[in-house]
């Protein structure tokens, strides 16, 4: 339970100090974590309502929605 507080955490910083930062940016920037972890925790921020993860052409972004003016 730690690890997945300490991965969720580490993901919404990094988001907070890169809004709107590509799947790949955030996982290459949490290096100390397997990318299946972050992919885990970034679908569970987002079905939570805390992140929104938007496509565009072939690039998934991440906000979070405190930052997101629209839905």
């Amino acid at each position: 339970m730690l690890r997945h507080n300490a991965v969720a955490q580490q993901i919404l910083n990094v988001v907070r100090l890169n809004p709107e930062c590509t799947l790949e940016q955030l996982i290459q920037q949490m290096e100390k974590f397997h990318w299946s972890e972050v992919f885990f925790e970034v679908h569970n921020l987002s079905q939570s309502g805390h992140l929104r993860l938007t496509q565009s052409d072939s690039l998934f972004r991440t906000r979070l929605r405190a930052l997101s003016t629209s839905d």
